[in-house]
Order: C-alpha cells, then sequence, then structure tokens
C-alpha cells in the first residue's frame, strides 16, 4: 500500500506479510524506497518511509536487518482478530468469489 503523509511530506509504503518477520523483507522495502525516490518522489517532499507489518517478529532479526539500511524503515507486528484457520477460510471464500465474479464477466 502506498500513502502520502501530509504532516511530513514524505510517501509511506506499506507492506502487509502473512508471516513471521524475515531479513529478506528489508531488502525489498529498501529497493522500493529507492524506486519511490527516484521516480515518484516530489522536489519539496522528504525521502520515502517503508513499514513493514508482520504477523511475528524477533527484535535482534530485525535489529541486525535495519544495522546497514540508511532509509526510513521500520518493522512492526499485528494481531489477528480472528483464529488463522477462520481468516484462511474467509480468504480462500474471498479469492473463489472473486475469481467466479471475473469468470462469469468474461461470459
Amino acid at each position: 500500500m502506498l500513502f502520502f503523509h501530509r504532516g511530513l511530506r514524505s510517501l509511506v509504503a506499506i507492506e502487509l506479510k502473512i508471516g513471521a518477520f524475515k531479513a529478506e523483507y528489508v531488502g525489498k522495502m529498501n529497493l522500493y524506497l529507492s524506486l519511490l525516490d527516484r521516480l515518484e518522489k516530489g522536489e519539496n517532499e522528504n525521502p520515502s518511509i517503508g513499514i513493514i507489518l508482520c504477523a511475528d517478529k524477533d527484535h535482534l532479526d530485525v535489529e541486525i536487518a535495519l544495522q546497514d539500511i540508511n532509509k526510513p524503515i521500520g518493522v512492526a507486528e499485528y494481531q489477528l482478530l480472528l483464529p488463522k484457520d477462520e481468516l484462511q477460510a474467509l480468504l480462500i471464500q474471498e479469492i473463489n468469489s472473486i475469481e467466479e465474479n471475473t469468470d462469469s464477466e468474461r461470459e
């Protein structure tokens, strides 16, 4: 997801991950922020900010992964309001519904 924060005058890229934090997510976010700053950022805007939302994170893994990154990237956990099995069933149901609607539109 991409937002613009008027107060900070920055693009804010948010990436939602279903599972636990992986160090490779930081590299991807760093790439996204570099692209945003090069291709989308306006002259009077500040550098883009990245937020990685994960289901779980190990603080030491996050600290080490961000250690030499010069871009503003944060990692945070989120909590599910539904049990994982219920959420997965809802997502599958939604995907199937979208596929059915797409198929019926083609006909």
